[in-house]
């Protein structure tokens, strides 16, 4: 299977990345090494939170997303990385049993006018429950190799 390239992206292609369902323990467990704030870490604490119940860390979240992307994207596609995170929501709070489903929308396609050997997509993630409720959107740029050099 060949590499995708910048050629090979429009604006308006949109890519499903697969799907997660986050467990207690591993949620529990990614909290406690990551972000061991009560109601990711502690059942109990948790219920007399303010969300009522045991809550995946935001962080643990673009994680999941971050492997849903590279298996479903980047691993066959000539990534050259990306220069940040335009921006970053937590819409809902994501819980043990959710299964959530991730999508990438491109935006937009340009070649860099200082290096011609790459370019820039811009895109558009979301993840959704089981029950499509958006609960987390990230926007960002990636780098992506050219298929070759243009001209001149």
């Amino acid at each position: 299977m060949s590499l995708l390239h910048l050629e090979d992206f429009t604006a308006g292609q949109t890519f499903d990345l697969g799907q997660h369902m986050f467990g207690e323990d591993e949620i529990v467990e990614f909290a406690t090494q990551f972000d061991p704030q009560p109601f990711h870490v502690d059942p109990e604490a948790a219920a007399a939170s303010n969300f009522g119940g045991l809550i995946a860390s935001g962080w643990h979240t673009g994680s999941v997303f971050m492997r849903l992307l590279v298996d479903g994207l980047l691993a066959r596609c000539a990534s050259m990385g990306s220069p940040g995170v335009d921006e970053l929501r937590w819409l809902a709070p994501v819980r043990p049993g959710d299964q959530l489903t991730a999508t990438l929308q491109i935006e937009d396609v340009r070649p860099s006018k200082s290096r011609p050997d790459r370019g820039l997509i811009t895109t558009r993630a979301v993840l959704t429950n089981q029950d499509g409720a958006e609960v987390f959107t990230l926007r960002a740029p990636l780098m992506i190799r050219r298929r070759a050099e243009p001209d001149g």
